[in-house]
C-alpha cells in the first residue's frame, strides 16, 4: 500500500520517539536498527537521538516505502511514548490514553477498544478494504526481512476458490462465511486475502472481543455503503451482545457480510453450547494447516518469481505443520527461547534447546541422545544460573508444545531428541546467535564418525569452515581444531601445519601435538620446549614425555660425570638405573659414590641389599645414612637389629673383605660389631677404615670416644672425619649449613 507523506511523517515521528523509549538493549531496537541503519549509531543523549532517528527514517520512508509495514509492526510491540492529554479514538469509541493513530492517518493502528452498547464507531470512519493491511486485522506477521514487506506475498489455497465464491454470495444476500481451521492454518490471511478480491469500496468493522453488537443493525440502517463485520476467532464474539441467529438475520437483511475465523477446538466447544446455534447459519470454508502438493508447487514457483527468502525457506523447510506456521510461528518459537536464557527463566532449558540447535546446525539434523545435550549445553559459559533449573524441569519447559503445535525440543525415542524444524532454520538467518563454539564442532564430529546416519566427510566439511572463520578472526583454538580435523582425515602434513600455526600463536595443545610429533622423530631435544609448555598447561602426556627425553638426557650427562669422578652423580645415577636396568646396575653406580666419599648414597645401598635380602648389611649402611643425618634411615633403623644367628655369615664376609684393604668393608664390619655391643673390637676396624680412606671410619672413633666422655679426643676425631667430608662430623663441628 503507497504511504502518503503526511502519514509518512507521523509513522516517523512515533517511532523516533518510541525507538528513544524502548532502549539499545531491547531485541525490537536491534531489529529495527539493523534494518534501517546497520552501519550507523545515533548519538547518546535522548533528544539528538530521537531527531536522529526522525531524520533517518524520514529519508528510509521516501526511499523505501515499504518500511512501513516494518515501524507499524514495531510500533505494535514498542512502549507508547509519553503524550500529553488524552485523544478520542473515531473508529472504536471512547477515549484512549496515549498515542492512538486513526485509520486517516497510518490506516493500520486502528484500535477498538470494547464499547457498551449504543457507543459502536460511526461507520463513516470504517476503513474500506482497499485500505485494510492484514496484520492489522490479526494476520501475524512473518520474521522481518530487510528491504521486503511485513508479510510475503499471499500464495493461493486450494480453497481459495471456494471461498471466493462464498464471500461473492454474502456480498449479493449478506450472510456469515466461517473459515475453519487449525491454529495457524492461515485462516486469517486467506480470508482477509480473500476479501481483498472483491470491492475495494466495501467499508470494514473489526470489534473487539466482547463489544456489543445489538447496535449494528440500527447503525447501518439505510446507508449507501456496502459493509463487512470481520469477527477474527469468532468464538469470542457468540452469545449475549455478540453475534446469535437474530442479529445474524438482521444482518444479513441488510445485505452485511459477516466474514469470521475459527479455530476447530473452539468450534467444536461452541457446538456443544446453545450459543453455537450461529453456526448453523454459517458457510464453514475449512482450511487444512498442512499444505497439498499442488499448494506448494505454487508456493515454490512463487518464491522463485519474486526472490522473497521467507517464501523461499518455506518452500524448502516447512513440514506438516505449514507453510503459514513456519512463517508466522518462527518468530514466536525464536523469541521465547531468547528470552529463555534469563538466570530468572530457562536458563538450563535454554541452553538444551541450544545445544541441540548447534549440533543441527553442524548438520547433526537426526535424533540426538540425551546425554550428548547434556554433555554439549554445559559448556556455554554465556548461559548462567543453570544450577537453578532441575534438568527434569528444563527439559519439561522445553518439550512442551507452544500455541498448541510445536514444542522448542522434540521427542524422536525414549532417550533421543530433536530441535524444532522451525527454530533450526530461524537459527540459520540470526545474526545474534553466536557461532557454534569449537567443543560443540568436536561434540557432532566424533557422533559423526561413529554413527552411520552421518556423512563424515560432509560434517568434516563444514566443520573446515567454520574453524577457518574463527581462525581468521584470531582463535588460536581454531588453528588447533583444524589440526585435529585434518588428523582425522589422515591429512598428516597438514595437520602439522595447522598445529604448528597454533603452537606459535600460543595454544598449548597444539604444542604438546608438535612436541610428540618431533619427539618420535627423534628430534628430542626440539620437542621439549613444546612439552614443557603443554605440561605447564596439565597435559600430563606431554609431560610423561617430556619426563622421559629429560630422563634420557640426564642419564648421558650424569654417566659423563660419574666418569668424571662425582660421587652425586654416581647416586643419582644408581637412582635412575635402579628401575631400568636392575639392582646389581644401580649398585656399582652406589659403590663408585661411596667410593667417592659421597656420603648420601648409603641409604641407596641399604635399599639394594634389602631386595637381596642381606638385612645385616642393610643395617650397616642405613647406619651411614642416619649418621650422615638421614632422619628416615634413623627411624628404619630403630628396633631392626639383626638375629644374633644371623651375624656370622655376614660377618666372615665383610672380614674377608677387610682384611683385602678394603676400607668400606672394614669400617662396616666395625659397626657390625659395634651393634653387637663389641665396641673394643670395633674400634680397630674404624681406625683402618680411616686409614683406608673412609671418613665414616673416623666419625664412628669420634662417636666411641664421645660415649667413654674423652671430649677431646673425641673432637680430634670429628675434624678429621669433617675434613674428609662426612657431614655427620660437619654437623658435630657446627660447620655444617644444615
Amino acid at each position: 500500500m503507497r504511504v502518503d507523506e503526511e502519514s509518512a511523517d507521523a509513522l516517523a515521528v512515533l517511532a523516533a520517539t518510541s525507538m528513544v523509549s524502548v532502549g539499545v538493549d531491547t531485541a525490537d531496537y536491534r531489529e529495527l536498527r539493523l534494518l534501517v541503519a546497520p552501519d550507523a549509531s545515533p548519538p547518546e543523549d535522548p533528544a539528538q537521538a530521537e531527531r536522529w532517528w526522525l531524520e533517518v527514517l524520514r529519508g528510509e520512508l521516501k526511499r523505501d516505502p515499504g518500511l512501513a509495514a516494518h515501524l507499524r509492526s514495531f510500533l505494535g510491540v514498542a512502549p507508547a511514548p509519553p503524550v500529553a492529554g488524552s485523544v478520542r479514538n473515531s473508529l472504536a469509541g471512547g477515549t484512549a490514553h496515549g498515542p492512538v493513530v486513526q485509520a486517516g492517518t497510518i490506516g493500520t493502528l486502528t484500535l477498538h477498544a470494547p464499547s457498551p452498547s449504543g457507543a459502536l464507531p460511526d461507520p463513516g470512519g470504517w476503513p474500506t478494504v482497499g485500505q485494510l493491511e492484514p496484520v492489522a486485522f490479526g494476520v501475524r506477521p512473518a520474521h522481518r526481512v530487510r528491504k521486503h514487506p511485513l508479510l510475503p506475498r499471499y500464495v493461493l489455497r486450494d480453497r481459495d476458490g471456494d471461498l471466493g465464491m462464498a464471500l461473492a454470495q454474502a456480498r449479493s444476500s449478506g450472510g456469515l462465511v466461517l473459515v475453519l481451521g487449525e491454529p495457524f492454518a492461515g485462516k486469517s490471511r486467506a480470508a482477509l486475502a480473500a476479501l481483498g478480491r472483491g470491492p475495494a469500496g466495501l467499508r470494514v468493522f473489526a470489534p473487539a472481543g466482547g463489544t456489543d453488537l445489538r447496535g449494528l443493525p440500527a447503525l447501518l440502517q439505510g446507508r449507501p455503503e456496502r459493509h463487512v463485520i470481520w469477527l477474527d476467532d469468532l468464538d469470542e464474539h457468540l452469545g449475549d451482545g455478540g453475534l446469535e441467529p437474530r442479529l445474524l438475520a438482521q444482518l444479513t437483511a441488510l445485505r452485511v457480510v459477516v466474514l469470521a475465523t475459527m479455530r476447530e477446538d473452539a468450534y467444536d466447544a461452541c457446538r456443544a453450547e446453545p450459543r453455537g446455534r450461529t453456526l448453523d447459519l454459517a458457510h464453514v470454508i475449512e482450511l487444512a494447516r498442512e499444505w497439498s502438493p499442488a499448494e506448494r508447487e505454487r508456493l515454490a514457483r512463487e518464491a522463485g518469481r519474486k526472490g522473497d527468502p521467507r517464501l523461499a525457506g518455506a518452500a524448502s523447510a516447512s513440514g506438516p505443520e505449514g507453510v503459514a506456521a513456519y512463517l508466522a510461528l518462527s518468530p514466536l518459537l525464536w523469541d521465547e527461547w531468547r528470552r529463555a536464557r534469563r538466570a530468572d527463566r530457562h536458563p538450563r532449558g535454554h541452553a538444551l534447546v541450544r545445544a541441540a540447535l548447534d549440533l543441527a546446525r553442524c548438520g547433526l539434523t537426526g535424533p540426538l541422545p540425551m546425554d550428548l545435550l547434556l554433555k554439549v549445553h554445559e559448556g556455554y559459559a554465556d548461559v548462567t544460573g543453570r544450577e537453578r533449573e532441575p534438568t527434569e524441569d528444563a527439559l519439561g519447559w522445553a518439550s512442551r508444545p507452544r500455541h498448541g503445535l510445536l514444542p522448542l525440543l522434540t521427542r524422536a525415542t525414549e532417550d533421543t531428541w530433536r530441535a524444532a524444524p522451525l527454530l533450526v532454520e530461524a537459527a540459520a538467518r540470526h545474526e545474534e546467535l553466536p557461532d557454534v563454539p569449537g567443543p560443540v564442532w568436536a561434540c557432532a564430529l566424533e557422533t559423526a564418525r561413529t554413527d552411520p546416519a552421518y556423512d563424515y566427510a560432509e560434517i568434516a566439511a563444514k566443520a573446515r569452515d567454520a574453524f577457518r572463520r574463527a581462525a581468521d578472526g584470531g582463535d588460536a583454538s581454531a588453528l588447533h581444531d583444524l589440526g585435529l580435523l585434518a588428523e582425522s582425515l589422515g591429512e598428516g602434513e597438514e595437520a602439522e601445519c595447522w598445529f604448528w600455526r597454533a603452537a606459535e600463536a600460543g595454544e598449548a595443545q597444539s604444542a604438546g601435538r608438535i612436541g610428540r610429533i618431533l619427539a618420535e622423530r627423534g628430534e628430542g631435544r626440539q620437542a621439549e620446549p613444546f612439552l614443557e609448555t603443554a605440561a605447564d598447561a596439565g597435559d600430563a602426556q606431554a609431560a610423561t614425555l617430556l619426563g622421559k627425553l629429560l630422563r634420557k638426557r640426564a642419564e648421558r650427562w650424569l654417566e659423563v660425570g660419574m666418569d668424571g669422578g662425582s660421587g652425586e652423580a654416581a647416586h643419582l645415577l644408581g637412582d635412575l638405573w635402579l628401575g631400568s636396568h636392575g639392582a646389581e646396575a644401580a649398585n656399582q653406580c652406589y659403590v663408585l659414590a661411596a667410593d667417592a666419599q659421597y656420603a648420601p648414597v648409603a641409604a641407596s645401598i641399604a635399599s639394594v641389599y634389602r631386595i637381596w635380602n642381606e638385612a645385616e648389611l642393610a643395617e650397616v649402611w642405613l647406619c651411614r645414612a642416619a649418621d650422615a643425618g638421614d632422619n628416615q634411615a634413623a627411624e628404619e633403623l630403630k628396633g631392626n637389629l639383626s638375629a644374633p644367628e644371623a651375624l656370622d655369615g655376614q660377618m666372615t664376609f665383610l672380614l674377608i673383605e677387610a682384611e683385602a684393604g678394603g676400607g668400606l668393608q672394614a669400617t662396616n664390619l666395625g659397626v657390625l660389631l659395634e651393634r653387637r655391643d663389641r665396641p673394643g673390637e670395633a674400634r680397630p676396624w674404624y681406625l683402618k677404615g680411616y686409614e683406608q680412606g673412609d671418613a665414616y671410619g673416623a666419625f664412628r672413633l669420634a662417636e666411641l670416644h664421645k660415649k667413654d666422655g674423652d671430649e677431646a679426643e673425641a673432637m680430634t676425631w670429628y675434624r678429621k672425619a669433617a675434613a674428609m667430608g662426612h657431614p655427620g662430623a660437619q654437623r658435630a663441628l657446627g660447620e655444617s649449613d644444615a
